[in-house]
């Protein structure tokens, strides 16, 4: 049986106040509206005044009886839920600040690690209502995504958490970031420390002159992990932050199901997930520009075949640039290139990766193997 109900495109979404006033100013409805986590107990007459039917308001504060009389009108709505320390229905991305927020009374009073330790403690109730919520957020938080997504070039860095700030690896790490996003392309990162937060403090500092990223590396060495305190760790970030604000902007896609890696506070976009499995594969699924493999390990070794799996069969489409960085690591350490070249063979893809020895090299062989066709070649 066909369905009746008119399909719902982003920009019929509502997200901020300033976006309903202007539907409601501009449009005089609502019919068939989604609105996200707004803030409308201030907007009864708006409500009241205006058509609702078939709207959906998800986690929408608001006068009991004006939901009720919106309610008649053929809405949902969907009601705040209390009592949990994050919003399952917001309707944009996290920021570095929201995450952070409360950091002066140290990390565990922060939003982020209240967020983990609710996740903690429910992800093995078996309550299918914690279930619900951590669903419905990661939903969310994907629909946010995409909408912020809408036609960037994304280049994915990938690598270990456990490359420490004041490392000739994290400032290469850095300065890849910085070069990849004064070429205009979107840095996405899996969000957490170590070589993702180099790549997202270099989409920051690639607004600054050259010397601010010397000077930012050597302000947050002296908190070089986030163990054993992630409140010094986030700090050094922080200030960083204030001595240069409104850095550039990259995303960070990390997860609570790693929560003991706190989130970077130089992604400007945070796509915090509860669900690994939904945020690994959305990561590389939105690198449409490529995605370059700094050293790691295990995370980091899922990933490089979470990507090649598409490529291989190129079931997103035409297979992306992949670029793998320090010959020695891929190839003796953890040797993942000849499994990879040989995966490639005589497919599309085989013209579309590539290994170097230097972080310094990446730039050029991503922009290398992007001007190739897809036709396979010797190697």
């Amino acid at each position: 049986m066909q369905s009746t109900t008119p399909h719902v495109s982003h920009d019929r979404e509502i997200e901020t106040l300033d976006e309903f006033d202007q539907v409601v100013s501009d449009l005089g409805t609502l019919a068939h509206y989604r609105v996200q986590a707004v803030d409308l107990t201030e907007r009864t007459d708006a409500l009241l005044s205006v058509d609702t039917e078939g709207a959906v308001f998800l986690g929408c504060p608001m006068d009991p009886d004006t939901a009720a009389s919106v309610r008649a009108t053929g809405a949902l709505v969907f009601p705040p839920v209390a009592d949990v320390p994050f919003d399952p229905y917001r309707g944009l991305l996290y920021t570095p600040d929201e995450l952070y927020a409360s950091l002066d009374a140290g990390y565990e009073a922060t939003p982020d690690a209240r967020t983990y330790n609710w996740f903690q403690a429910t992800m093995g109730d078996g309550d299918v209502f914690s279930s619900m919520l951590r669903a419905v957020h990661d939903d969310s938080v994907s629909d946010a995504l995409d909408e912020l997504l809408v036609g960037a070039r994304v280049v994915g860095v990938m690598g270990g958490h456990a490359m420490a700030r004041g490392t000739e690896s994290y400032e290469g790490a850095a300065r890849l970031g910085r070069e990849l996003a004064r070429a205009g392309f979107t840095v996405a990162t899996g969000g957490g420390p170590g070589a993702m937060e180099a790549a997202n403090l270099g989409a920051y500092a690639a607004p600054f002159d050259d010397g601010m990223l010397t000077e930012a590396l050597r302000l947050l060495a002296k908190a070089p992990k986030f163990t054993p305190s992630v409140t010094d760790w986030a700090g050094a970030a922080f200030e960083v932050r204030e001595r240069w604000p409104s850095g550039g902007p990259s995303v960070g896609i990390p997860t609570w199901f790693y929560g003991h890696e706190p989130p970077n506070p130089f992604a400007e976009h945070i796509a915090k997930y509860f669900a690994n499995a939904t945020r690994e594969d959305g990561l590389l699924a939105r690198c449409n520009a490529g995605v370059v493999f700094l050293p790691g390990a295990a995370g980091t070794v899922q990933e490089v075949f979470d990507n090649t799996t598409p490529n291989y069969y190129e079931s997103r489409g035409e297979p992306t640039p992949m670029v793998l960085v320090d010959r020695a690591h891929w190839t003796e350490r953890l040797p993942v290139w000849p499994l990879l070249t040989a995966l490639a063979r005589e497919r599309s893809m085989e013209s579309r990766i590539a290994l170097v020895d230097r972080v310094e090299e990446a730039p050029e062989a991503l922009a290398r193997l992007a001007r190739q066709d897809s036709t396979p070649s010797a190697r």
